[in-house]
């Protein structure tokens, strides 16, 4: 498309310099060229007023002059597209010359001048068109920035970029001193730890020569006496009651917080006895410590005891998960119950407010149906004003097409007798030219017989006087 336009810019327009697809945004942006366009088709008159200056200013008065003309023309053109071509978006210039050259062939097609078709205007579009012209200039000349608005912009910029340069300049110049500081730092550091691993060395070496100086003097073999053998066998097994007595206590207090109604009554009576005599053997004379301690043994490494304790452990946790299972089902039926009854309750209120109708809505029902019945009005009388201007337009078109026919035909009557007058003109040189040319050849002529008259005479006056 881009070489389409160019093609047709340069070869059928011809404008006053050459463009190229690349240089479309730059180009058009003053919008100087397009008025030049418009101009070589005979619709911008104004175009002497245009400016080739890159300023806000010159391009606000080119655009807000291109506007009307783009009107008149049918293509979409409006304070955005003004603005991206101002600005030089990518796309908006070749959009806008693409149109403008449908337009123009449309236009060149219908051969009609830019007279007649502001002649075919209708006259209430023309002035919508001039408010809109004046809204368009106005919301234009917003947001088009100032050149002074502009400039400082631009100053700003550079003196922006100036101070990013110097402050990327002294952020390296910082980094390269934090680099040699670092470096320095590591290298001190690395120093150090050599002088460590020096220290260190020396340090070890000195050990190890204090270590080979001292003398290993033997320890004492330890005393093997058969009364030390016993007493520690004794206070083993006093050790070992006191633990397993320690683990009896807390088993049976986890049971308690386990199952405290039925944990208390499942205890047998022998444990309940052996717990008794465990308090009195160990309110007992000290002498008598190691028989009670291999009575508590006897009694609490019966196996069977313990199996019987897993046991129940395991009726008692099978039958509360059976409980919590009942439990678990028996709330999720109320609930399941419960959901549903609030369901069909939500359900009758809703039936009941949708069925219920209060004097408010009637009057809202009232109001709703008069604005419909305006809105079909105002419907109507739009339909009915859109076929008045319709028909208003077909006929201010017809007039201008027969105003044009007319003066076509008076033009042609023009025509007419002007080369009537021409071919009379014609006729009337050619017969003045005709009879000047008789006239020469008659003098001619004339001329030729008076010599030859004088001739005859002289040969007679000859012959008389020669006798011959």
């Amino acid at each position: 498309m881009s070489e389409i336009l160019c093609e047709w810019l340069n070869r059928e327009v011809k404008l006053s310099r050459t463009v190229d697809p690349k240089s479309f945004p730059k180009e058009f942006s003053t919008g100087y060229l397009i008025g030049e366009i418009l101009h070589k088709y005979e619709l911008q008159d104004d175009f002497n007023q245009f400016s080739q200056s890159r300023v806000a200013n010159s391009k606000l008065n080119n655009f807000s002059r291109l506007e009307p003309t783009f009107q008149l023309l049918g293509v979409q053109f409006d304070q955005n597209e003004a603005q991206n071509i101002m600005t030089e978006q990518h796309g908006a210039a070749t959009k806008l010359l693409y149109q403008l050259f449908v337009a123009l062939e449309k236009k060149k097609k219908t051969g009609l001048t830019g007279v007649a078709m502001e002649a075919m205007r209708p006259a209430a579009p023309a002035k919508l068109q001039g408010i809109e012209s004046e809204l368009y200039r106005e919301r234009l000349r917003n947001l088009t920035p100032r050149q002074t608005d502009l400039r400082l912009q631009q100053v700003a910029e550079h003196f922006e970029m100036k101070s990013k340069n110097m402050e990327n300049k002294i952020a390296r110049t910082q980094f390269a001193e934090q680099q040699k500081v670092q470096k320095i730092q590591e290298e001190q550091r690395a120093q150090d730890i050599e002088k460590h691993r020096k220290g260190r060395r020396r340090q070890n070496e000195i050990m190890a020569r204090i270590q080979a100086a001292i003398i290993q003097i033997p320890k004492p073999p330890p005393n093997r006496t058969l009364k030390a053998t016993e007493a520690q066998k004794l206070l083993k097994k006093k050790k070992e009651a006191e633990d397993v007595y320690m683990e009896i206590q807390m088993f049976e207090k986890f049971m308690r917080k386990e199952s405290p109604t039925s944990g208390s009554t499942q205890i047998t009576d022998s444990n309940i006895q052996d717990t008794l005599q465990i308090q009195e053997l160990n309110t007992t004379a000290p002498d008598t410590t190691a028989q009670t301690t291999t009575e508590l043994l006897s009694t609490y490494s019966d196996d069977e005891y313990i199996r019987k304790i897993q046991k129940r452990l395991e009726e008692d946790s099978f039958a509360r998960e059976q409980r919590e299972k009942r439990r678990r089902k028996m709330l999720m039926e109320q609930l399941i119950a419960h959901e549903a009854q609030e369901e069909a309750y939500r359900e009758e209120q809703l039936i009941n407010r949708l069925m219920r109708q209060s004097q408010q809505e009637r009057r809202i029902a009232v109001q709703l149906m008069h604005v419909r019945h305006e809105k079909e009005v105002l419907w109507q009388n739009r339909i009915f004003r859109e076929k008045q201007y319709e028909e208003r337009r077909l006929k201010e078109f017809q007039e201008a097409l027969d105003r044009e026919a007319a003066l076509a035909k008076q033009e042609k009557i023009d025509y007419e007798e002007h080369i009537c007058k021409e071919r009379d003109l014609h006729e009337k040189i050619a017969a003045e030219r005709a009879e000047a040319r008789y006239k020469k050849h008659y003098s001619m002529c004339w001329e030729v017989i008076d010599q030859i008259i004088d001739l005859s005479t002289k040969t007679g006056e000859y012959r008389m006087l020669t006798n011959k």
